[in-house]
């Protein structure tokens, strides 16, 4: 699933952006500290009785680990006699099913994809989300999830050279439309926003995207053939636009806020039919640190003045709505859940996804091999 390589790539760019100054010390502990969970975590009493002696984070590494070990390791320990330990091998789908299914699970909360939470939830792998602990009213009716709780967003988004396409294109349609806007593309090889991208490139109004007519969208996919370099990492995706080796791709908002910056503008990106994914927790089975810690832990990420600096980090949207009029002014334009960029954009249909992901990925690898 997308949401398994993203959060990743998005620790690289934030360390990119440390690097050059565009964050500060200050900012980069804030946003990781998201993670600390503090007076959140207490409980009463009773929670207090059942303190756990460690809690273990999922995530998927990158530059930012031991900042992210200083930054929230240490200050919950000291708030809550909790130590947090970081695993960042990556809670891919394959090793939290392989923990659970032997009995052996050692982590607490993972950093995972909505999809991937949907196929384990429903395998019984998973812990259902509490929303007696979790606050509901915090965050959007679509990222309060069965199997998963969405605390950020991020978003797919059209990017394009401004010195060879000019204003570029607006919509799927004109980025499928080589005669106006000429040279390659990028997409990420993956069929996820890929299949949305190609629908409303043939017509589909976004509102209309899901259910995702396959064979419609499998079509319009062929129509990139000879024309399109598929990439595998945010990294690349970067690379093919900087270097102009592409002309427009279907990117990642943070690698075209990161774009943007490196190039002074020469590199766009624009909001409108973009892809909106969820940034999720989710609970293996039977928590070492118990569940309910888990799910305080959860709701401790919400809070909006954390969420804020993870914005600022990492270029992800807060899901929850009161963060909304926190949101610095010149960050506004790059964040993907400002109520406006988000009213421009469609949000992807996870159960969508794991409903129908074993059937139409091999589809999907066999059009874009041929």
């Amino acid at each position: 699933m997308v949401d398994e390589v993203f959060w990743g790539d998005a620790w690289q760019v934030a360390a990119a952006r440390i690097r050059r100054g565009q964050v500060s010390r200050r900012d980069a502990l804030a946003a990781l500290s998201v993670l600390a969970g503090a007076a959140a975590l207490a409980g009463g009493a009773e929670a207090q009785a059942a303190r756990p002696r460690e809690l273990v984070l999922a995530n998927w590494g990158g530059d930012a680990v031991r900042a992210m070990e200083e930054a929230f390791g240490k200050p919950f320990e000291a708030d809550t006699g909790v130590k947090v330990s970081v695993d960042s091998s990556g809670p891919s789908l394959a090793r939290i099913r392989a923990m659970v299914e032997s009995g052996r699970t050692v982590w607490d909360v993972c950093d995972s994809g909505a999809g991937t939470s949907f196929i384990l939830g429903r395998a019984g792998l998973l812990e259902r989300m509490d929303y007696t602990i979790i606050d509901r009213r915090s965050i959007p009716e679509a990222f309060a999830l069965e199997w998963c709780t969405g605390t950020s967003a991020y978003s797919t988004v059209i990017a394009w050279d401004s010195a060879r396409l000019g204003e570029g294109p607006r919509n799927w349609a004109e980025f499928w439309d080589f005669a106006r806007f000429p040279g390659m593309r990028t997409l990420r090889r993956s069929m996820h926003a890929v299949l949305e991208a190609a629908l409303m490139a043939d017509g589909v109004p976004p509102e209309r995207v899901f259910p995702i007519d396959v064979e419609r969208a499998l079509a319009k996919v062929r129509e990139l053939r000879g024309k399109v370099i598929w990439w595998t990492s945010g990294a690349q995706s970067q690379d093919l636009l900087r270097t102009g080796e592409v002309t427009a791709g279907a990117i990642w908002s943070t690698r075209a806020r990161l774009l943007g910056e490196e190039t002074r503008g020469r590199i766009r990106y624009r909001w409108d039919q973009g892809l909106v994914h969820a940034g999720v927790w989710n609970v293996p089975k039977n928590p070492p640190a118990g569940r309910d810690w888990a799910m305080r832990f959860v709701n401790s990420t919400i809070i909006p003045e954390r969420q804020i600096a993870l914005l600022k980090l990492l270029g992800t949207g807060p899901a929850n709505p009161a963060a909304a009029p926190l949101v610095p002014p010149e960050l506004v334009p790059h964040n993907p859940t400002d109520p406006a960029n988000l009213a421009r954009q469609v949000l992807t249909d996870e159960a969508w996804y794991a409903d129908h992901y074993a059937t139409v990925v091999e589809r999907f690898n066999e059009v874009i091999a041929s």
